[in-house]
């Protein structure tokens, strides 16, 4: 399994990077937006804007995922990747599409406390309408220590933005992930990956001689996308079970110090109730891609700020 988010069609992404914090987008192609849905299950979550996602609620679309740094004062970010959407015309028509009058853009949003890494920066609402519009202008592929995921730790290593994506039957699956776990990605007995499959492996040593970066404060906040037709309560399962891929790439997962939050999107125009079999093999590759873009996020991390990279420790 590889690939990244941008596999998905509709999807677009962009960072705004500021040293040991910074933004990540996650945005429509479409002005109509996409489907969404979220599952939170950390004990400390950031975020702005997941009621409304509850399928029981009227709102059904977001125009952008907001992931950013910060701890709650990142949540700013998506003040800014509002304005810069309503500048693009798009979000939500008030009037209905096609007559003139406001239009407000829905945009859910994750934050990551990353305050100990370097300088104790907070992205801004201009640093959200930067990450917005540079999906818009330059999409970009990259993993690693950008975006969101600059100033990331995974337990006593350096985190970052990971991704992954699979196929099921004609649909993409895809997960982005900003990696910033309190647990650790890597177990110390074997020197591996926790996650499923040969990664490669570490010094454990050198592995078991690093400490972890205080204060214990942390958070693994993502984004899964697909372009399969399912709506908002189908899709809801997507984002709980990507929690699944969470917990088996980290030990502990979901503590009462992490905000452990996953957002699910569809990029399809139509929706429509899909049958079990196909929704349950859906499920598991969102686990899988979680799972695979946590690992892709500490592989790609680059050196900086006195915390070792698993490249540093590799063997």
């Amino acid at each position: 399994m590889s690939g990244t988010i941008l596999d998905v069609p509709g999807i677009r992404v962009g960072h705004q990077s500021l040293g040991s914090s910074g933004v990540t987008a996650i945005v429509s192609d479409a002005p109509g937006g996409m489907v969404g849905a979220v599952d939170v299950r950390g004990g400390g979550p950031g975020t702005r804007e997941t009621d409304l996602l509850a399928p029981h609620n009227t709102v059904e679309r977001v125009h952008a995922v907001i992931l950013s740094g910060g701890s709650a004062f990142g949540l700013a970010a998506a003040d800014g990747a509002m304005r810069e959407l309503e500048s693009r015309g798009r979000g939500f028509a008030v009037f209905g599409e096609g007559n003139p009058g406001p239009r407000v853009p829905i945009v859910p949003a994750a934050v990551i406390f990353d305050l100990i890494l370097g300088d104790p920066i907070r992205p801004s609402a201009d640093d959200g309408a930067r990450a917005v519009a540079a999906a818009f202008d330059a999409p970009d592929s990259s993993s690693g220590s950008i975006g969101a995921g600059c100033g990331a730790t995974a337990g006593v290593l350096r985190g970052g933005f990971g991704q992954a994506s699979s196929l099921v039957d004609e649909y993409v699956v895809a997960a982005a992930v900003v990696a910033n776990p309190m647990g650790n990605v890597i177990d110390e007995a074997t020197g591996e990956f926790f996650a499923a499959g040969d990664h490669g492996v570490v010094d454990k040593q050198a592995f078991r001689a690093l400490e972890r970066p205080m204060p214990k404060l942390n958070t693994t906040i993502g984004v899964i996308a697909t372009n399969a037709p399912v709506p908002v309560a189908q899709l809801q399962r997507l984002a709980m079970t990507g929690h699944d891929g969470l917990a088996r790439a980290v030990r502990p997962a979901h503590s009462p110090l992490d905000g452990d939050t996953l957002f699910a999107v569809s990029t399809a125009e139509e929706t429509q109730v899909q049958d079990s079999m196909l929704l349950g093999r859906l499920c598991e590759a969102a686990a899988q891609c979680v799972e695979e873009a946590i690992v892709d996020a500490v592989k790609s991390a680059q050196v900086g700020y006195n915390v070792k990279t698993w490249q540093e420790i590799a063997q």
